[in-house]
C-alpha cells in the first residue's frame, strides 16, 4: 500500500539543525535502499505560495502568506508499505529524530494512505491507478 506522510507544524520556518539533517538523510538513504521510500522532499515558506480557490461558482487565486493557516505542511515523503502498522512504525522513527536533534520543536506527521479502486469502490480504476503511481 502507498502512504503519504505529511509534516507539519506551527513552528514553520525553522530550520533544522544540521544533526537532524544528517539523521534524516541517514533514514531516507536506508528507506530509499530498501525499496519503500518513493519520494519526499520540503516545502518553501507559505509567502512563496499561492491558493486557488472556488466560492461562490468562480475562482478565486490568494497568494501566500496565508493568514488563516495555524499549522504549516513542511515537507512530505511517499512510502511503499505493507500495512498502516509499517506506516506508523516509519512515522513514530522519523518523528523520534526530532525529539533527538531538535529540542523544542513541535509538530505533527500525519499518515494517509492513498486511495485505491479496492478501497475506494471507484468505477474509474485508469485514473485512480495514475493518480496512486503518481
Amino acid at each position: 500500500m502507498r502512504f503519504m506522510s505529511i509534516i507539519l507544524s506551527s513552528q514553520f520556518p525553522v530550520q533544522p539543525t544540521a544533526s537532524l539533517m544528517e539523521a534524516m538523510g541517514k533514514l531516507a538513504d536506508r528507506e530509499i535502499k530498501a525499496g519503500r521510500m518513493i519520494d519526499m522532499g520540503g516545502l518553501m515558506p507559505i509567502e512563496t505560495g499561492v491558493q486557488v480557490r472556488i466560492k461562490d461558482g468562480e475562482l478565486k487565486v490568494i497568494d501566500g502568506p496565508f493568514v488563516e493557516a495555524k499549522e504549516v505542511i513542511g515537507g512530505y515523503a511517499i512510502f511503499e508499505f505493507r500495512n498502516k502498522e509499517e506506516a506508523l512504525a516509519s512515522a513514530k522513527e522519523f518523528m523520534q529524530l526530532h525529539i533527538e536533534h531538535m529540542p523544542g520543536w513541535e509538530g505533527t506527521c500525519e499518515v494517509r494512505a492513498f486511495a485505491t479502486p479496492e478501497e475506494t469502490g471507484c468505477q474509474a480504476p485508469k485514473i485512480v491507478d495514475a493518480l496512486a503511481r503518481a
